[in-house]
């Protein structure tokens, strides 16, 4: 029994290593360092709809995203919510509460089943303190979320909501990094109506002006751009009359 739950050790240690060396933000580290981050790294397992963290937690882990999507959001005391950014495979999530040691700063939900790593603050700071080349991608990763935060706030503020949709679409698109051909995003109309700050009713509205015109297709849990430069067009004017 021991050499057997070794076996299984090795093979799921394995099985850890290939993961890691195949995600984006780890996948550039020298064989021991991956070793070493491959140690610290804890599988865990959520089902959907699963609380990660809340805001006001304290900042103990880094995420790392295997398999599924995780949802940033906060909520406000009347009930409403807003979406801040779905997190996909080969993402992390967590790092700005783990970097500055202070708390969550948005709620972590799985918006599916999922699969992440779990890497522990006490571990995570001095390995990465270790490598500086992971510590540049940490730095353009929270570039990328500010830039992102920042276009998600110009929207709100100078767009109407047709170029807001429109800007929401391509920038979910373009953050999939798609395979050619494919523009399917797993979003449910209700998220993007909290990501973009608007009705579900008035949502829905658009996107069925959008379906008749052949630039989207509504199906169960998702939206799929057919005609990712009209909703471009539609983006860089942000005009309702463009909307329909």
């Amino acid at each position: 029994m021991p050499q057997e739950k070794t076996s299984e050790a090795r093979g799921f240690s394995s099985s850890k290593l290939s993961v890691l060396r195949k995600h984006p933000m780890f996948c550039d580290l020298e064989p021991a360092a991956l070793d070493q981050l491959c140690r610290y790294a804890k599988l865990s397992t959520l089902k959907r709809g699963a609380t990660i963290f809340s805001k006001g937690d304290p900042g103990i882990s880094l995420y790392a995203v295997i398999s599924g999507t995780v949802k940033m959001s906060v909520s406000s005391p009347d009930g409403r919510s807003a979406i801040f950014n779905l997190i996909g495979a080969g993402d992390t999530f967590g790092e700005v509460a783990l970097l500055d040691g202070l708390a969550r700063t948005a709620d972590a939900t799985a918006n599916t089943n999922c699969e992440v790593f779990v890497i522990d603050r006490r571990d995570f700071l001095p390995f990465v303190r270790s490598q500086p080349a992971l510590a540049m991608k940490f730095i353009e990763l929270l570039c990328a979320r500010l830039r992102w935060t920042s276009d998600q706030v110009e929207q709100v503020i100078l767009q109407d909501l047709p170029g807001r949709l429109a800007s929401a679409l391509i920038r979910l698109t373009e953050k999939r990094q798609l395979a050619p051909g494919d523009r399917t995003i797993a979003i449910t109309q209700q998220e993007i109506s909290e990501m973009v700050g608007m009705t579900r009713e008035s949502i829905n509205k658009q996107l069925r002006i959008w379906a008749m015109r052949n630039w989207v297709r509504l199906e169960h849990g998702a939206i799929v751009v057919l005609e990712a430069e009209a909703l471009q067009v539609l983006a860089e004017a942000g005009s309702a009359n463009e909307g329909g």
